[in-house]
């Protein structure tokens, strides 16, 4: 009865650690959930404040499938004022959360048998994606030591005749590096060499940047610009998770094919998270600079509550809301009951069980020695949580 690529499909491990936290939360258990990427401010009122004018206004019907034409010009003007680049309007397409883009931007470019190169640790949706696809992801194991960012050494080793595709996310999902500069041109001069490799620019964390300030790589290297695929949205940087508003930029022969997509599979989103998103990109950034900033807090708290839990090892991300330990020096140890660690899977399910706190296992993310914790809570979740989870890794064995 079911289809062989659904059946083959695995279902999202963020999605469903996070469903089990509220399972428990439900049972009455005190868990502290650091499993889920969703800020936990409220969206800024100015944004609210248009979506009910949009209501009021009588704004209840669709509209055009890449989206409505002043939110692509707002999506332009900021594209120019925060990245330095130049798009028009139709090199963009508004899509139901830039989840969706990834995916049609996906099933757009690739055929059956074409490689995709995504960088580990991933967000657990890339290779999914990839495979819905019908292509081969290709992962590329990263290290610790250089904070989990792929090297132009390590991307040249990669390529073969049957690339088609480069996933790069920064600020990354699930250890929030950032690329510099310089990073990204090295990268770019790699991909000069293979001019058949599209790049999916995954910039959703952007606004989420401590130190320095975000870079995209279509601007970096503006000669790749039109092989490059621009992916954000406002769920992070404007709390913004359930309005379920994405976007990208591309060149217009590929912003067409995903307009068929999308025309076939969902239509544009909502007309009122439209008038939100217009709203959220001309309206002032105080409210989401004052979030940054509380996110930096948490961070430097977090990062080094980590670094103080002996055996524990974490480097200081520069983006995101995500601390990304190397937590392998537990494995192999015994809980309390006589459980074995066998690896981050084990241990999350235990610090989940015995501590109620819920992460995620880096097993999820390609990366079998970490776990990802996410800061998105009150500093009291975060001070109680580093509590439970030094005490619960004091008892392994």
């Amino acid at each position: 009865m079911i289809s062989q690529r659904a059946a083959a499909l695995a279902p999202s491990e963020t999605l469903k650690i996070s469903a089990r936290a509220k399972e428990l939360q439900r049972e009455g258990k005190p868990v502290i959930s650091l499993s889920a990427g969703e800020p936990d401010f409220k969206t800024p009122k100015y944004i609210c404040d248009a979506a009910i004018k949009a209501i009021n206004d009588g704004h209840h019907g669709y509209t055009p499938n890449t989206g409505t034409p002043e939110l692509k010009e707002a999506i332009c003007a900021k594209l120019k004022r925060d990245n330095g680049l130049d798009y028009k309007t139709n090199q963009i397409i508004v899509s139901n959360g830039a989840k969706q883009s990834v995916g049609f931007a996906m099933l757009a470019v690739l055929n059956k048998g074409d490689e995709v190169i995504i960088p580990a640790p991933y967000w657990v949706s890339y290779p999914a994606m990839a495979q819905l696809a019908e292509a081969e992801s290709v992962t590329i194991r990263t290290s610790f030591e250089n904070d989990f960012k792929l090297t132009p050494e390590q991307l040249e080793a990669a390529i073969t005749p049957k690339t088609k595709l480069f996933v790069l996310c920064s600020p990354s999902n699930p250890t929030g590096s950032c690329y510099t500069k310089s990073e990204l041109e090295a990268i770019a001069d790699v991909l000069r060499k293979h001019p058949q490799i599209l790049v999916i620019s995954d910039e959703i964390y952007e606004y989420i940047t401590f130190e320095g300030t975000h870079n995209s790589i279509a601007a970096i290297a503006p000669d790749l610009k039109d092989r490059v695929i621009v992916v954000n949205g406002f769920s992070k940087g404007f709390a913004m998770t359930g309005w379920r508003l994405g976007y990208l930029a591309a060149t217009p022969e590929i912003v067409s094919a995903v307009d068929k997509l999308q025309s076939q599979e969902t239509s544009a989103p909502s007309t009122i998270s439209q008038k939100a998103g217009e709203a959220a990109y001309n309206g002032d950034l105080t409210e989401i600079l004052t979030m940054r900033e509380e996110f930096k807090k948490r961070r430097d708290f977090v990062v080094d509550a980590l670094n103080a839990i002996p055996g524990v090892k974490c480097f200081r991300p520069n983006g995101a809301f995500y601390a990304f330990p190397d937590v392998s020096s537990y494995f192999g140890k015994k809980t309390p009951s006589g459980q074995t660690i066998s690896g981050s899977t084990d241990l999350i399910m235990y610090l989940l069980d015995e501590a109620q706190i819920a992460t995620v296992p880096g097993d999820a993310f390609g990366e079998p020695n970490g776990i990802r914790l996410s800061y998105a809570t009150s500093m009291a979740n975060l001070e109680e949580a580093m509590k439970r989870l030094k005490k619960a890794l004091e008892v392994l064995i």
